[in-house]
């Protein structure tokens, strides 16, 4: 009787183990893909009342889909460079102007500007000579991880200073 149930029991799992499922779509034969972050960065960028944006042309056309973040150099404190998010929160005057930084991308440019009221008004320290650095990666990966720190995405993403590449 034992024999018999043990018969029946290995019957049954080797039945179970050599089971086939319908086929899954097919993979790519040995490619593997790595989902790495591009970061560029834009120096002497300067604005003016007849020129308010500064448009920077992707190397190659993004996938349709990634998100673009925007970061500019507000300062450097204790050797350490201060990177904020743009849009930037709007600046308001005494005289009751404004000022901000926003950016708007297509999957071949970005746009970084610079919006005021009146730019004739808007000091040098805001006009010239700004430093942006332009992140891409996948927008499901953007939603995952907080964008205000430039540090946490490049971390995230694994990018090391050395692989900014610097736009003249």
């Amino acid at each position: 009787m034992k024999k018999t149930v043990l018969s029946i029991v290995t019957f049954v799992a080797l039945f179970i183990v050599s089971c086939e499922g319908p086929q899954g779509p097919p993979g790519a034969d040995g490619i593997s893909i790595d989902i790495v972050g591009q970061t560029y960065e834009i120096t002497n960028v300067n604005f003016s009342a007849t020129q308010d944006l500064e448009r920077f042309f992707f190397p190659n056309n993004l996938v349709d889909g990634d998100a673009v973040l925007v970061y500019r150099l507000e300062g450097v404190d204790n050797g350490l460079d201060i990177w904020e998010p743009l849009p930037t929160a709007t600046i308001f005057f005494d005289d009751g102007g404004f000022f901000q930084y926003r950016f708007n991308y297509t999957i071949g440019d970005v746009d970084i500007i610079a919006e005021s009221d009146d730019l004739n008004a808007i000091g040098a320290d805001l006009m010239l000579n700004q430093t942006f650095r332009i992140v891409v990666m996948p927008s499901d990966m953007a939603a995952t991880i907080n964008t205000n720190k430039l540090e946490d995405v490049m971390k995230y993403l694994n990018i090391k200073e050395m692989d900014i590449q610097n736009i003249k």
